[in-house]
């Protein structure tokens, strides 16, 4: 069954917004009592059937709605520099909210070449990304952040962050534990300055390793995604 995105699911009836009801009438060609899901990437999951087909102002009564929990076991936040190619950020997001993340931070460091995004574009990217995966949960997308200010707010979990500088250093799988809060931290094309590096060690951070491969910014971020993931997996289907 096609599930759709509405903002807010709040008693028994909903309209969707013009992108989705476009979506839902003219490409899927759904008609009144067609049956569709719809959910508001808060937990909640609500089933029902068109009552007006309008290709800009489609309206669902909801029959049942279910709640579902955040994954209890672990969250994952990731702060990551928006690389000079917009498009590739975008592929992050879509691709980790398939995987699974709660938050994401843009982080503007020392060598970023990229100080803004597109928080409108996210948002829809992430949303397009959860229809896909059936998840029922939106990440939180957070306002772009210095790096100094950024360290410095306060995390209760598991802090890391990745770099290419020769020191010894871990890799991910070796020290991340199932069952914590985690943040990670991923760096802008130029890698974090060795300041930075100092500065996260400084306020808790663990520094870590990807892999012996020079990773693109995107592509380091999601293995650590699927990294975080699979052992907090693997460590649930082993009880």
């Amino acid at each position: 069954m096609e599930i759709f995105y509405v903002p807010r699911i709040d008693g028994d009836k909903v309209v969707l917004e013009p992108g989705e009801s476009l979506h839902a009438v003219k490409v899927l060609r759904l008609r009144e009592r067609d049956s569709v899901m719809v959910t508001d990437g808060r937990g909640n999951l609500g089933e029902g059937s068109i009552i007006h087909a309008h290709p800009k102002k489609c309206s669902i009564h909801i029959d049942k709605i279910q709640r579902s929990s955040r994954r209890s076991h672990y969250t994952l936040h990731m702060a990551i520099a928006p690389v000079k190619n917009s498009e590739r950020t975008d592929w992050f997001l879509e691709k980790a909210t398939e995987i699974g993340i709660d938050a994401f931070t843009p982080l503007i460091c020392r060598f970023s070449e990229r100080n803004k995004v597109n928080h409108s574009r996210l948002e829809k990217i992430a949303v397009s990304a959860i229809k896909q995966s059936q998840s029922v949960w939106l990440p939180v997308i957070h306002p772009e952040v210095p790096f100094a200010e950024f360290i410095r707010q306060p995390f209760e979990g598991d802090a890391f962050i990745a770099h290419c500088h020769q020191t010894p250093k871990p890799h991910l799988k070796e020290v991340v534990l199932p069952c914590r809060p985690i943040l990670v931290l991923i760096g802008p094309e130029g890698d974090f300055s060795p300041e930075e590096v100092e500065m996260a060690k400084a306020a808790g951070f663990t520094e870590i390793s990807l892999g012996n491969s020079r990773l693109r910014t995107e592509t380091a971020a999601l293995v650590a995604c699927h990294t975080i993931a699979l052992i907090n997996h693997e460590s649930i289907t082993s009880i």
